[in-house]
């Protein structure tokens, strides 16, 4: 009996399991890529393949667009929140559903940025790992917020990625450059900045099915995130900047 419930169980996985499910493709990397500018816009893998960190090209292709021409709409980090998971993605599967809830949308995004994370190695990047080759990981929190920080407020705030493809044309989008605004004192020796920055986000709106399909998520509030980020702007200190204006507003590209 115990043997027949476990062929039925079996049976019904197969025939229940997503149309599109596929495994993840084994793409090698080929010698002589040293630098982001060598990278296929699918990604590659160096050493052998981890069942763990498998490579999505297509997952890799949306966070390596350098540029967009979409008129942006301008949206909230409470929208952002309200955005649905999937529910039947798979690893290296069609991202349709994504689309149908608004993935590659251009959207800009007025909040605090709290800090500008180390990037790591990873498969969009052909595990290249200088500083110039890897992303940024920026937490965002609602301006509702009054006091955020990293400690209280990191559980319930929104990534947007500087990504080394934009960096090509945007020079500026750098941790170093963010993080001395957010704290004046912050030393590149120490992990996190202890401040806020007002900032608006322009760029395309990406599910990161990675840390949605595999353990352990990240420390955030969604995995919807603004990746890759294409424009970059800050209010002064002092100054007063709205969302809908561009008074006061400085430009990363021209700082």
């Amino acid at each position: 009996m115990k043997r027949t419930l476990t062929i039925l169980f079996l049976l019904v996985s197969v025939f229940c399991a997503p149309a599109d499910a596929q495994p993840c493709p084994d793409r090698p990397c080929p010698d002589g890529i040293t630098k982001i500018a060598d990278c296929p816009d699918e990604g590659c893998m160096r050493g052998a393949p981890d069942p763990n960190h498998p490579l999505d090209p297509e997952l890799n292709k949306r966070k390596n667009i350098r540029s967009d021409d979409q008129q942006p709409v301008l949206r909230s980090i409470r929208w952002m929140k309200g955005l649905p998971d999937p529910t039947t993605f798979t690893d290296c599967g069609s991202r349709d559903e994504l689309k149908q809830s608004g993935e590659g949308q251009k959207i800009t995004v007025v909040a605090w940025a709290l800090t500008a994370r180390k990037g790591s190695r990873e498969t969009c990047n052909c595990q290249l790992t200088k500083v110039a080759d890897t992303d940024n990981h920026i937490v965002l929190v609602d301006l509702g917020v009054k006091n955020p920080t990293l400690a209280t407020n990191e559980c319930c705030s929104v990534t947007a990625e500087f990504t080394p493809r934009t960096r090509l044309d945007h020079p500026n989008f750098t941790r170093l450059k963010l993080d001395r605004l957010i704290d004046a004192n912050w030393k590149s020796s120490q992990a996190n900045p202890s401040g806020k920055l007002l900032v608006r986000v322009t760029g395309l709106l990406l599910f990161d099915s990675f840390h949605f399909v595999h353990q352990p998520p990240l420390k955030r509030d969604t995995n919807w995130e603004i990746h890759p980020i294409l424009k970059f702007e800050y209010c002064p200190k002092g100054k007063t900047c709205r969302a809908d204006s561009d008074e006061n507003w400085i430009d990363f590209d021209n700082d």
